[in-house]
């Protein structure tokens, strides 16, 4: 048996490989971890314990040997998650990408502990959505938020860039860079945010979707901006319901689970209370990136 524990967002996880082979395929591969791995949980409790197993039945998990019922189908850019529950209370989720399965992920009610049993294919495409989602539901509830985002940060803060698929967040960070002296990129799809007692604070995490950015970086968040496409460039602040309903969509979550959706609810609404919000109609050129950080870094 290996076991590593991996702390993101201030929040401690173990990762427990049972079979040998399947550490030696995947460990190697799990790169994008190592910054955040640490020895100890120190006076913390694990948020949750995942034991990864290899698929040994001929579908995924034994998958005609589990009774279960899927409650709703998520699909974006290719892959799809099949969300459902078994009849003693556990959450089920089936990972697929295109028409092959990747594997299949067991939740304990309360998300504290997890099995995940892995196709042949798409193992660690597999493992890697599989920690997205436990780790989004098992801090749900502990003021933390995983967000699909791409996030810059500039003295010390860190600006956060929300917005449909396709709608330029990667690019707008990338315009940042260029143009914007002594900006780094913190994430480029998942970073996280969490509520503490000095404030909204933000945190770079293993998942970065396209662009490898796997930085162990903490601040606090400067400010959130939902951007759309437009021929010119245009910023105007957001507060109160309209600040709330630019952060909701670009939060993960099983909002058809209520304490899951109370708990997502009581942070969303923290955060547009505290942390600036922004609407930007933008090109994507030089000019948008200066008029934004002009705007926003106070």
């Amino acid at each position: 048996m290996c076991s590593s524990l991996y702390k993101v967002g201030g929040h401690v996880f173990s990762v427990i490989f049972e079979d040998e082979a399947l550490s030696a395929e995947l460990l190697p591969l799990m790169g994008n971890y190592m910054p955040f791995q640490v020895a100890s949980a120190g006076n913390s409790e694990n948020i949750f314990d995942l034991k990864v197993v290899a698929d040994t039945a001929g579908s995924v998990g034994g998958l005609s040997l589990l009774d279960y019922e899927i409650d709703i189908r998520q699909e974006e850019e290719g892959q799809s998650i099949d969300c459902g529950h078994t009849v003693d209370g556990c959450s089920v989720f089936i990972f697929k990408f295109g028409d092959k399965l990747s594997g299949m992920l067991i939740c304990s009610e309360d998300y504290r502990r997890a099995e995940l049993r892995l196709a042949p294919t798409f193992r660690k495409a597999g493992l890697d959505n599989a920690l997205m989602v436990l780790y989004a539901l098992a801090t749900a509830r502990m003021n933390t938020v995983l967000f699909h985002a791409a996030v810059v940060s500039k003295d010390g803060k860190g600006y956060m860039f929300l917005g449909k698929s396709g709608t330029g967040k990667s690019t707008h960070a990338r315009l940042w860079l260029k143009n914007i002296a002594e900006t780094e990129l913190v994430n480029d799809d998942n970073p996280v945010v969490r509520i503490r007692t000095d404030g909204a604070w933000v945190y770079g995490s293993p998942w970065s979707g396209k662009t490898p950015c796997y930085k162990n970086l903490t601040m606090p968040l400067g400010g959130v901006v939902l951007l759309s496409q437009a021929p010119y460039n245009k910023i105007v602040r957001l507060r109160g319901l309209q600040a709330y309903a630019a952060i909701v969509p670009s939060i993960s979550g099983k909002r058809w689970d209520t304490s899951i959706a109370d708990g997502l609810h009581e942070t969303e609404n923290r955060m547009a209370q505290i942390v600036p919000s922004y609407y930007l109609e933008c090109l994507p050129d030089a000019a948008a990136a200066e008029l934004c950080c002009k705007t926003i870094k106070v």
